[in-house]
Parts: C-alpha cells; sequence; structure tokens
C-alpha cells in the first residue's frame, strides 16, 4: 500500500481531519508526522503556557493512533527537511497537510509544497481550521472585510458545513524502521506553565467532552452567562479549537443539533461568537503588518506611555490594585485562559488608564495564554486598543469598577481569584480603596490604591487622543 505523509501542527485530531480523509479516500496508508520546529513561528510564536498544552494535546494523539494500531511520527526540524527526510525514509509518494492564513505560514507551506513536489510527491494541503476562508468572501468592492457585522452577515449566509468525517478505527502501522526523536525529546513545559493540567483536559476527547457540556449546561443561558465571569457560561474551547482538536464545522452542527425555540437567540449569540475567530483569522490574512503596527494608521503618532517595566510587572503579576483587573491576572496565572469580557476590562486599563501601547499586552498573552492564536489576540488588542479593525473607539474606556459591579454583581470571580479579599463586603471588593483601614486590616498585602488612579488615568488617555488622533479626525 503506498504511503501518503500526513503532516500535523495546529489540527491535532483524528476526526474531521481533511487530510487525513484525503490521505484514506485516496487509497494511501498514512503516515501521521509532527515536525518539532519552534523557530519557524517566528518573533509571535504562541509561548509556555500554548508550549506545554501542545505537549499533552500531541501526547493524547500518540495514544489515541497507537489504539488504532498506528502511532505519531515525532520529528525535529526544520520543517522541509524533516519531511523530505521522511519521505525518503519510506518511499511516501504524497503529501497533506492543512494550511495556515499568516503570510509567513503561507509563505513557507509553499515552499515546502515546492520542494516536495520537485521530489515526486502528490501534494495537497487543506482547510483544516476555518469555517469560512480569508478570500472566500468580500466586500461589494471586492475588498476584504475591516468590520465585523456585514462579514459576520455575508460568511453566515456563505457557510457550507463539511460533512462529518470520523477515522477508520484500524490503521496501517508505519514502517518499523520510522522512529522519529519521541514527545520526550520535546522538553519540559517550562517551570510555572504547566499549572493549568489541573483546569483543562487537552485533546481530541478533551475538546469533545467540552462541546457536550457547554450545550448540557450553558447553551440555553448564553446571551447572558456568556458575559458573568463567576458562572460557567462560556464553552471554552478556545484552546481547543486553537490546535485543532475539534473541527469549528463540529461545534457548529452539534450547537445547530441542539437548537429549539426557546434557545434561538442563544445558538445565534454562539454562532455569532464563533465567527469573530473567523473575522480575526480574515484580518489577519489581509492585513498581516496588523501584528505588529497599527491597523488605523492615525495611531502611529499616538503618545503611548513609556514602557515601565515596575509597572507593568505590576499588571502582569495581578498587582494594580484594581480588584477586577487583578482577578483577570490572577486567573490567567493558575489556568492559562481568563474569561473574554475580564480580557477586555485588563486590556483597557493596560491600554488606557496605564497607557501602555498595545503590544505590551499581545506579547504577554501570547506567552500566557493557552489559547495563544496571532490572530484572535491581535484583533482583541487592537479592537480594546481602539486601533485595529471594527475596533471600539479610544475615548471608549471601560470603567473597571463599574464593569465589576455589572459583570460579577456578587463579587464571587473577585473573591475567587483575590481570596485576601472575599472577607471584605460585597461593595469593598470593587474598590477596597475607598476604605483603606478596613483594606489594611483584612488584606494588608493588596495595593492601598490602584497602580493608576482611575479618573486621572482616563483623563490623560482622553487627553492624549484628542491633541493627536482625535485632531486628524
Amino acid at each position: 500500500m503506498a504511503l501518503a505523509l500526513v503532516w500535523l501542527r495546529d489540527d491535532l485530531r483524528l476526526d474531521d481531519q481533511p487530510a487525513l480523509r484525503a490521505a484514506f479516500r485516496q487509497g494511501y496508508a498514512p503516515l501521521p508526522a509532527y515536525v518539532h520546529a519552534p523557530e519557524e513561528a517566528g518573533d509571535w510564536a504562541p509561548g509556555a503556557a500554548s508550549q506545554a498544552w501542545r505537549a499533552r494535546s500531541l501526547a493524547a494523539l500518540d495514544a489515541e493512533l497507537r489504539t488504532r494500531g498506528s502511532r505519531l511520527i515525532v520529528l525535529r526540524g526544520p520543517s522541509l527537511d524533516a519531511l523530505v527526510a521522511l519521505a525518503a525514509a519510506t518511499g511516501a509518494e504524497a503529501a497533506f497537510w492543512c494550511r495556515g492564513y499568516d503570510t509567513p505560514a503561507e509563505a513557507h507551506d509553499a515552499a515546502v509544497a515546492r520542494a516536495l513536489r520537485a521530489r515526486g510527491l502528490r501534494v495537497e494541503v487543506f482547510n483544516g481550521s476555518q469555517l469560512v476562508e480569508p478570500w472566500d468572501i468580500a466586500t461589494r468592492h471586492g475588498d476584504p472585510y475591516r468590520v465585523f457585522t456585514p462579514f459576520w452577515s455575508n460568511a453566515r449566509d456563505a457557510l457550507r458545513l463539511p460533512s462529518a468525517w470520523r477515522a477508520p478505527a484500524c490503521w496501517p502501522a508505519p514502517p518499523a524502521h520510522v522512529d522519529g526523536i519521541g514527545l520526550e525529546a520535546l522538553g519540559q513545559p517550562r517551570a510555572g506553565w504547566d499549572g493549568s493540567a489541573a483546569h483543562w483536559t487537552p485533546g481530541e476527547g478533551g475538546a469533545h467532552a467540552a462541546l457536550r457540556r457547554f450545550i448540557e449546561r450553558a447553551l440555553d443561558g448564553y446571551t447572558e452567562g456568556r458575559d458573568r465571569p463567576a458562572q460557567p457560561g462560556t464553552s471554552r474551547l478556545s484552546p481547543h479549537l486553537h490546535f485543532g482538536e475539534i473541527a469549528p464545522w463540529r461545534v457548529v452542527a452539534e450547537v445547530q443539533a441542539a437548537h429549539t425555540p426557546a434557545n434561538a437567540g442563544h445558538v445565534d449569540a454562539f454562532l455569532r461568537q464563533l465567527f469573530w475567530r473567523e473575522f480575526a483569522c480574515h484580518v489577519l490574512h489581509h492585513f498581516p503588518h496588523s501584528v505588529e503596527r497599527n491597523l488605523d494608521p492615525r495611531f502611529d503618532a499616538f503618545p503611548w506611555a513609556a514602557a515601565d517595566e515596575s509597572a507593568l510587572a505590576a499588571w502582569r503579576a495581578g498587582r494594580t490594585g484594581v480588584p477586577i483587573v487583578d482577578a483577570g491576572m490572577r486567573e490567567l496565572q493558575h489556568t492559562g485562559w481568563m474569561h473574554n469580557r475580564v480580557r477586555m476590562i485588563v486590556a483597557s486599563y493596560l491600554t488606557k488608564h496605564m497607557r501602555m501601547h498595545w503590544r505590551e499586552g499581545a506579547r504577554w498573552f501570547l506567552e500566557t495564554l493557552v489559547d495563544a492564536d496571532t490572530a484572535n489576540n491581535t484583533l482583541g488588542w487592537q479592537w480594546v486598543a481602539g486601533t485595529g479593525a471594527d475596533a471600539a473607539p479610544y475615548f471608549r474606556i471601560f470603567n473597571p469598577v463599574t464593569q465589576a459591579c455589572t459583570f460579577d454583581p456578587d463579587g464571587a470571580y473577585i473573591a475567587r481569584w483575590l481570596p485576601e479579599l472575599a472577607a471584605l463586603p460585597v461593595p469593598l471588593r470593587f474598590a477596597p480603596w475607598q476604605d483603606p483601614v478596613r483594606l489594611r486590616h483584612v488584606a494588608p498585602d493588596y495595593p492601598s490604591r490602584p497602580l493608576v488612579d482611575l479618573a486621572a488615568g482616563r483623563a490623560a488617555a482622553l487627553a492624549a487622543f484628542h491633541s493627536t488622533v482625535g485632531a486628524r479626525r
């Protein structure tokens, strides 16, 4: 039986895997391979938290392959050299994989494809991660979208779900002489970033379990629940989708299958949020410079504050003195994840009250998030900072006290992640500096006042905006 390399990257699943499906359907015995080449990811590569997740996801994938008579072949990069060597060692006649959508990934994939074809291999590349690929839709004038709502409307109408596909229960075994380097050669996650293990189950099985849990427990209250960080109101599928442990079209199909007249609004609200992920990919593909530069060039002259390492360290450690901000950063430290509403609050505090460049926050999130997707991360930070696609205006400055009162009304989220404040009455959990004597008695080690005064920070941010960007409108 002829062999085909199936190059796995951020598509670590067996079911609904287009490259794998193509190999089987074309009569090849698949050789599932992962190439460890972190240097190819560039300056904005996901960091330690993602690496810890990936290691566990690869181990789960290998374990599942072994139950089917196969195994994961782990190779050391560069990717092209590793794949060429594997093809030569096995006599493989084809290579299949799922594409990336940012400019470096596209250029790299094209180079690998050319080199393998030059060596006589059949090469096919597939969509393994998007509901709508970035070039599938455009504005009426043929331009890429920069505003979400018309993108969502067009993409929803263009959506065609692939049919479900389940990988065979029994596979041909890879040639015995092909060993690779083994998962253990990838090394251990850096100390401090593998602590999220208790909160997640990486791998395809964990992804499907998370989807079932969401549909059974949270979908029917999603519209309101998704904004309450103390409640299990979101799907928590983002890291599973980021690593391709579940296909987005499987998520859509199962959520739509759970549709009832009573929950129709919640289903639509969830799908709308899922399409923000599509929009992020669309924007990054068409505006690759947005990873480093403001999508709105008016902000190129904006007077961001000089990077203050002590202030940034306080923000990263959850020591700003603003409880909802600090609770979010503590959740991030402990779980590698942060509730989306709180992500917006902590990002607003950094880019507006502290007036730090959004890149400072984006880089930290890439280092610490288990769902550290470059496209989503860039879109989110530029959205909050007011510099990106469909962005909130810069002068929309979240008041973290008001946000906490609205979305964590009983202070449960703050109490969970800042247990030192749990003994405070609920109103003081939002703004403990209002009673410094009580704060000192209950939590003597917690900051006695905010790192940046909320009113002063807001005023300075607005003045900076109106003196530069606002003056050019």
